[in-house]
């Protein structure tokens, strides 16, 4: 296990997607001046995969067993692989098909077999459009700067982390307004963050992406959990965005966010291209250009502009949030509290639990040594969880039938100043 975890974490080491898909600042800059009115013009340096897919192929040969353990190795051999193929076919229709196998299809089902994150997306536009003009209760829009959020996170990061605590720097040029790894935070000096954001990048970025990256890097006899490879990207991301979800620093506008990323991703799946989807974000964001082309930036980095072949990493917000969320209601229900834990024992995916299991009762899994606060306190976790298991059962359209002929014959309240 530690030679073979070993040769996997060599081979993922060359294979990094999101720094081989970037944009320089440059291209931004000629989109606009050309008047907003032509395709960018990108150019990607492939990566030679030959390193990374001799090694895949030597663990897939020596894994060859039929134990837990055997089939998480090839699995992992596989994701790895397939993630060095999609960097050597950068800029083609080719990385696309990589890129659904490893992070996905807005219409692949979910595993109740019959839901797809498309759909949820479709609804979670549908049920906040109505909601858009509604007041929420919300405090009055505030910008808080980059130099003020980074100071919170020194905070969060030096009380959580201690003397493992990464360095957090404001930065000048950041594709995201904020970038979490195991040594370094970045915010993007420019970006502008609201009340939730702040509370948002704490939980998502600090509390899992860090915590998880620093446990990984624990597990000496597994080192492959230090990776944060394609294969692990649906989990991690969506156990970030639930973090989000249970701490209640979720918001509508992030919602949002989340499905137009999926619904534009589903928008270049069927042809249209950059400029297109570039103007939908921009009637999305109500004109806001620099946003609107980092938006689509996402959608076709590493693909083709044209259309029909696009990035399609975006899906694992909501599609992730929806399997995490899942898996935490069915290990509440049967008692399986143990493995809510191992989901912080490094970069991992739901579906690698049970060979996490196993390693954890041979003793070569660490416990995780940096997990949250609802995690390291699951009382109100298993709570909310116990009773949504309960409301999962129930015939929603029944009850809408009930409560929206209720809604019907009440008057509109407009709320007074």
């Amino acid at each position: 296990m530690r030679r073979l975890s070993g040769i996997l974490r060599s081979a993922e080491k060359p294979v990094r997607v999101l720094r081989g898909v970037a944009w320089p600042a440059a291209v931004r800059e000629r989109f606009f001046a050309a008047g907003e009115r032509e395709l960018p013009g990108v150019r990607y340096e492939p990566i030679d995969p030959g390193a990374s897919l001799a090694a895949c192929a030597e663990v897939t040969r020596e894994a060859s067993g039929d134990s837990v353990l055997d089939a998480w190795l090839r699995r992992l051999a596989r994701a790895i692989a397939t993630s060095a193929r999609m960097m050597q076919a950068v800029g083609t229709a080719e990385f696309h098909t990589h890129s659904r196998a490893l992070y996905g299809d807005p219409t692949d089902p979910l595993p109740d077999r019959a839901s797809h994150s498309l759909d949820l997306a479709r609804r979670l536009d549908d049920t906040l459009s109505r909601l858009s003009r509604a007041d929420l209760g919300a405090p009055l829009p505030a910008c808080h700067l980059a130099s003020g959020v980074a100071q919170e996170m020194r905070k969060v990061v030096g009380d959580c982390f201690g003397d493992r605590a990464p360095e957090v720097e404001v930065v000048e040029d950041l594709s995201a307004n904020c970038l979490a790894g195991p040594r370094r935070v970045r915010v993007r000096r420019s970006a502008c963050f609201t009340d939730l954001d702040v509370h948002q990048l704490v939980h998502h970025e600090l509390y899992v992406h860090v915590a998880t990256s620093l446990n990984g890097r624990e597990q000496d006899d597994v080192p492959i959990l230090a990776a944060g490879h394609a294969g692990t990207t649906r989990t991690q991301e969506g156990l970030a965005v639930f973090a989000e979800y249970i701490t209640t620093h979720i918001d509508p506008s992030r919602f949002r966010r989340l499905a137009d990323r999926v619904l534009a991703i589903q928008m270049a799946i069927e042809g249209a291209d950059f400029l297109e989807v570039y103007r939908y974000f921009l009637e999305r964001t109500g004109g806001e250009r620099e946003q609107s082309f980092e938006n689509a930036r996402r959608v076709f980095r590493g693909g083709v502009l044209t259309g029909s072949a696009p990035f399609t990493k975006d899906i694992v917000y909501l599609d992730g949030l929806t399997r995490v969320h899942n898996f935490l209601r069915v290990a509440v229900a049967a008692g399986r509290t143990d493995c809510i834990r191992l989901l912080f024992a490094g970069k991992l995916d739901i579906e690698d639990l049970p060979a996490l299991c196993e390693l954890a009762r041979l003793g070569l899994l660490r416990e995780p040594s940096f997990v949250p606060p609802w995690i390291a306190d699951l009382r109100h976790l298993v709570s909310h969880l116990a009773y949504a298991g309960f409301l999962g059962g129930i015939d929603l359209g029944k009850v809408a039938e009930h409560y929206d002929a209720l809604l019907a014959s009440a008057p509109l309240v407009s709320r007074e100043p």
